[in-house]
């Protein structure tokens, strides 16, 4: 399982996920409009905007809410526009960091993301020299208290699935970015709600740190991701069995 997909289950599983819920909406529903704007509302002949639906799924976003996004990326209804950007960065502790930016201001965004990372102890580092370290894969995870492994395995494998996995409460599905989408349909025919599903950059190795230094790794993630204008943030760090969120 990858670092910080687990680091996000964890909060989730402790509320704070639930507590962030509108904010979540808000950066999928910009994920849904720019895919919606860039390759048409229409989910057949767009990929990208398959994928972010699928993730809106995932996270349980209704469907008008989902409907209203692609009407603003199609210019159905009034919408904003955004450009994509993205960083490069480390943690403290030489953790690996991408960062991805949706943003109408890309001043504000560059600005708001060199300050996180001073503030907390980060950098922006050289490009290329973090993406290199990421491979693209479909993550899909579910309440491993809710259902067992093998339960959500059967389903999975028959889906495309490449390999299930459970820990601290968590079963992490992935998958080729090719299959996430029959894998993703093979669990919601079986009647499995997901916790999370996502087209998501999985680190080929992780970096270890001891408690405080994971902490202070994933306190300047936190501190990016509370950005409005940061989309997604993925990092290669491993978090130790039993950590706990602050």
């Amino acid at each position: 399982m990858s670092g910080h997909s687990k680091w996000a289950t964890i909060k989730h599983k402790k509320g704070a996920a639930d507590a962030k819920r509108g904010q979540m909406f808000t950066k999928l529903i910009k994920e849904i409009s720019i895919a919606a704007r860039m390759g048409g509302g229409d989910l057949e002949g767009n990929p990208r905007l398959r994928t972010a639906v699928l993730k809106a799924r995932g996270a349980n976003m209704p469907k008008d809410n989902i409907d209203r996004a692609i009407k603003k990326g199609t210019g159905e209804l009034e919408g904003v526009n955004y450009e994509e950007l993205t960083y490069e960065a480390y943690a403290p502790g030489g953790v690996a960091v991408l960062i991805e930016v949706l943003t109408d201001n890309k001043n504000r965004a560059a600005a708001d993301v060199r300050n996180i990372l001073t503030r907390a102890g980060g950098s922006l580092a050289t490009a290329g020299s973090v993406s290199r370290l990421f491979k693209r894969k479909g993550l899909i995870t579910l309440d491993g208290e809710k259902y067992t492994e093998d339960q959500v395995m059967e389903a999975a494998l028959d889906g495309g699935a490449e390999d299930v996995t459970g820990s601290d409460g968590i079963i992490e599905v992935s998958a080729a970015p090719e299959d996430f989408e029959p894998v993703m349909t093979a669990l919601e025919g079986k009647g499995f709600a997901t916790l999370s599903a996502e087209i998501s950059m999985v680190p080929e190795a992780e970096v270890s740190l001891d408690t405080d230094g994971t902490a202070k790794a994933l306190r300047l993630i936190d501190r990016l991701e509370e950005n409005d204008d940061v989309q997604n943030v993925y990092s290669n760090i491993a978090i130790p069995e039993g950590f706990e969120a602050e």
